[in-house]
């Protein structure tokens, strides 16, 4: 099924976007730190299940005091459990990875993301970027990697194993974006899209969390609570939301390109929660990351050419 990408859809980031993108990406940034608290007294898949569960209670809340109407039939059924099949395997993978590979190592690898958001944009959905903006995705991605430190030493067929599974992982949240602008999701209630995505995931989440033995071994301690709480209600019950607000609006490969800031906001976490060396690194990578931002940002000649638009049908 296809549908005309509006140009609404794609239009570059006002000021009150990148405000709520700067916020979003500390959530996330701040998000590893807490799912660190947490995975001593919960399993990671576990822990995924039970954040889902909550999240959808939190989102359903939402959508009944806006009004959004969520169980009625708009045609956006068959994209929604793809979106939601694509959300559940995502972290499904993503956590296996995590038992093979560093946490280091996983972030840079997550964020091949943009890159595919990018691609799939100007192949799909006629978002063109110029060498600019590919320059701009380059430099964002090489101070990620700068500020985490890799290449790193001691690297087994484990390791690369665990890598290949995490690349998976920013394969299927690109993807999951791009089928959201593709389908008939980008015209639903950014409270449906996410509905469909976690109550598709539950199931996936929880026979995953049985698959692999997961088990919680005695009652949480208060650390871990609080974590799955700001997990859940937080995270994934609002900043999720608002993201998928913003992908209805603005360009996927634009608000995507932001993501880079995220694992720069884990680090800084890491050094003011878990006591994590600061680097040197981490200022020449803040550099690059803003940089890279400000590349992709600047209009491109598709934005200001009506004959270099693609109409998609």
């Amino acid at each position: 099924m296809s549908s005309q990408p509006s140009s609404a859809a794609g239009r570059p980031l006002t000021l009150g976007a990148v405000a709520v993108m700067l916020m979003l990406c500390l959530s996330w940034g701040f998000n590893q730190i807490a799912i660190k608290l947490a995975l001593s007294d919960i399993p990671p898949l576990m822990m995924a299940t039970l954040r889902s569960t909550g999240g959808l209670v939190v989102v359903l809340l939402i959508a009944r005091l806006r009004g959004v109407r969520i169980f009625t039939a708009d045609d956006t059924l068959k994209a929604g459990l793809l979106a939601g099949l694509l959300f559940g395997l995502e972290f499904v993978v993503i956590y296996r990875g995590l038992m093979w590979t560093s946490a280091t190592r996983a972030v840079v690898f997550l964020y091949v993301a943009p890159f595919v958001v990018a691609f799939g944009s100007f192949r799909l959905l006629g978002e063109r970027l110029g060498p600019a903006q590919w320059g701009g995705l380059a430099l964002s991605f090489a101070g990620v990697a700068l500020a985490i430190g890799v290449p790193q030493v001691g690297v087994d067929g484990k390791v690369l194993m665990g890598d290949g599974l995490i690349v998976i992982g920013g394969i299927l949240w690109a993807a999951t974006t791009i089928v959201v602008k593709l389908t008939p999701l980008l015209r639903a209630p950014a409270e449906k899209t996410l509905a469909y995505q976690l109550a598709v995931s539950i199931p996936i989440l929880g026979l995953a969390s049985l698959a692999f033995g997961e088990r919680l071994p005695a009652l949480p301690g208060t650390v871990a609570l609080i974590s799955l709480c700001y997990q859940t209600f937080w995270v994934v019950g609002l900043t999720f939301l608002l993201w998928f607000m913003l992908v209805r609006t603005y360009s996927a490969s634009k608000l995507s390109a932001f993501t880079f800031i995220t694992p720069l906001f884990g680090v800084a976490a890491g050094y003011f929660v878990m006591h994590d060396p600061m680097t040197i690194a981490f200022a020449g990578a803040s550099v690059l990351v803003l940089a890279g931002l400000i590349l992709v940002n600047r209009p491109s000649p598709a934005a200001v050419d009506p004959l270099l638009s693609v109409t998609k049908t």
